[in-house]
């Protein structure tokens, strides 16, 4: 069996980048991987401005808790004051420009006020309350770099230079469908022996989840012939199939023979668990083939094989420069044998910050990945021992 670093390496080494881009605006752009780093063309602020409402002042004016200042001026944000003479004070607000001049900011709360007198019950310091014109972002500095994956932060950050637009790589188009004549949808009636097909949603949730474009061909039944059609179908215009169930060698497991009709396979035993058989290659040939993944058709082991392995792949056919999750190093609150393979434990993080494990850890209970925070990558033939530190892969890094 392969290792499951060496199963990856060799997924990666055949993840081929897009290298098509688009132009999108950037309040759309969030979940898309950037083509093109981004640089500001200005200062964040474009200003010294005050980050708090009070008065603009002299510092060298308050030598003393008490002092009586002349209010000479109003700056609400958005507007631009004039120089503040001596002895005076400016009332400002949040965000406005600091006026030339002033040095300090006074809270109002610190402030008693009677027209235009005011009173300042607190010695200012030089730069109090004061945000500094560039000390977020200084024009020139890149802010984006190219490959990142914009989050609402990315894109608030890219508005906050002014740019309406960002380029990024087009969309990934992935084609899924599931094989098995047990498999029924949601709505419809279960024939004896029948499951519902839960993979085809969770499949399609992860794939948009990321960003990609899908491509859902439903329930292809098991037939040879009709998985080959299936297949075909699939290649012409997407980058990437993605199949569940049908990859091992039964004799109802089409998909391996169907693939290596129309293309080439590769079938791996990953030494992991869940999640043992997976197969990777493509369909068609030359540049309009589409890579292939076959999933197992054990919903956990499904998931957890496209968190750990597909979603690599995906990210770094979309032009991503992070493809990895970030791990924690959490305690572990129980004690657990290991097993020979690598394994993915379901588990969550209780009140006092350690983590719990689910109770069933089969691949066939799909409620583990609702209760769970995140996976713990536990190595081959490793016993945790309650106090152990462990390595966890919050949910919040791979999906």
């Amino acid at each position: 069996m392969l290792e499951f670093e060496e199963a990856l390496a060799r997924l990666l080494a055949g993840a081929n980048p897009v290298r098509e881009t688009e132009l999108v605006a950037t309040h759309a752009a969030a979940g898309r991987i950037l083509a093109q780093g981004l640089c500001s063309a200005i200062d964040v602020p474009p200003l010294d401005n005050t980050s708090m409402d009070g008065y603009a002042l002299r510092c060298a004016d308050v030598p003393a808790a008490g002092t009586q200042l002349i209010v000479a001026q109003r700056i609400p944000a958005g507007s631009v004051g004039h120089v503040l003479a001596a002895g005076t004070a400016a009332r400002i607000f949040t965000g406005a420009p600091l006026p030339a001049g002033a040095d300090a900011v006074v809270m109002q709360e610190l402030c008693a006020v009677t027209g235009d007198s005011l009173t300042v019950n607190h010695v200012p310091h030089p730069g109090e309350w004061i945000r500094r014109r560039g000390e977020d972002i200084a024009a020139g500095a890149e802010v984006l770099a190219a490959g990142s994956r914009l989050s609402a932060a990315h894109v608030g950050v890219a508005a906050s230079v002014g740019a309406a637009q960002l380029t990024v790589f087009r969309r990934l188009r992935v084609a899924l469908f599931s094989t098995g004549d047990e498999l029924a949808m949601p709505g419809e009636p279960l024939k004896p022996g029948g499951i519902y097909n839960s993979n085809r949603y969770t499949l399609r949730a992860l794939l948009e989840g990321l960003g990609c474009v899908v491509d859902d061909l439903g329930i292809v039944p098991d037939s040879r012939d009709t998985t080959r059609a299936a297949l075909r179908a699939a290649a012409e215009g997407n980058d990437l199939i993605l199949t569940s169930g049908g990859v091992s060698v039964g004799e109802e497991d089409h998909v391996k023979p169907a693939v290596e009709a129309e293309g080439a396979l590769d079938l791996w035993k990953i030494a992991i668990k869940p999640g043992k058989p997976l197969a990777f290659g493509h369909v068609g040939t030359g540049a309009t083939a589409a890579a292939f993944i076959g999933l197992p058709g054990n919903p956990v082991s499904s998931f957890v094989t496209f968190v750990m392995l597909v979603r690599p792949f995906i990210l770094k056919a979309q032009g991503a420069s992070m493809l990895r999750p970030r791990a924690r190093g959490l305690q572990a609150d129980f004690d657990y044998k290991g097993d020979p393979r690598r394994e993915f434990l379901r588990a969550r993080i209780n009140a006092e910050g350690g983590l719990e494990l689910f109770p069933n850890q089969s691949s066939g209970v799909l409620t583990s990945c609702t209760w769970a925070d995140g996976l713990i990558d536990n190595p081959p033939r490793h016993a945790i021992v309650s106090g152990d530190t462990v390595r966890f892969l919050p949910f919040s890094e791979l999906l």
